[in-house]
């Protein structure tokens, strides 16, 4: 079976749809949360004594963060009844890392959770590759279709894309403070992301797979 029938199958037409700033507030808000909640975690602590009990601003980060993925991860289910493997995968290991974070009272393990991500992609991405099956279909949930080079090239480009980003991490938290590491994994990470994901569509549409007379004139 093709790349293409692997994709129409997992495709459902009458799966519902997630309006698009939805989706995007879903992806981002835990973000948010972390950003705000590292900044103003003193403040917070004065306005919700109980959080003070979760330690400095980088542990109400992340009790927050946590709670802030848990809660997109259940809207996207109700509203979709399905979780897409990339926003499941990452929620996994905010939870584990997280939960050894406010336990051990050590915050090397939020820091390292984008590096343990990045990396889980990069691998199974480049590892799929290499026994000719381009998986990027499954990590993205078919969002669009593509012929078996274009997926090749595709899934190439990312697999060592997330692994770039994981070493860029590892620089980040090791280097510099950890304001400047929060900062920089919602302010730096995610144009770098969006720019490199605008930087594909010439691929994209080369090696589109849509019928001629679904495209738009």
């Amino acid at each position: 079976m093709s790349n293409d029938r692997i994709i129409e199958t997992m495709e459902d037409a009458g799966k519902p749809k997630v309006n698009p700033a939805l989706k995007l507030v879903l992806e981002l808000g835990p973000l948010v949360v972390f950003f705000f909640a590292n900044s103003r975690g003193e403040w917070l602590a004065g306005q919700f004594p109980a959080l003070a009990e979760l330690g400095g601003p980088i542990f109400i980060a992340t009790g927050l963060f946590m709670a802030a993925t848990a809660t997109a991860l259940i809207v996207s289910w109700v509203l979709t009844r399905t979780l897409p493997m990339m926003p499941l995968v990452s929620g996994i290991v905010v939870f584990v890392f997280g939960a050894l974070t406010l336990w051990l009272q050590n915050d090397t393990f939020i820091k390292m959770k984008p590096t343990i991500v990045n990396t889980l992609f990069g691998v199974i991405l480049l590892g799929g590759l290499a026994f000719g099956k381009p998986l990027l279909g499954y990590v993205f949930n078919a969002a669009f279709k593509l012929t078996d080079e274009g997926w090749r090239k595709l899934t190439l480009r990312w697999g060592l894309f997330f692994l770039v980003l994981a070493v860029l991490n590892e620089v980040i938290w090791r280097h510099f403070s950890t304001d400047f590491w929060v900062a920089f994994k919602v302010w730096g990470t995610m144009p770098i992301t969006i720019l490199f994901t605008l930087a594909q569509m010439p691929l994209i549409m080369k090696y589109s797979a849509e019928p001629a007379e679904s495209k738009t004139p």
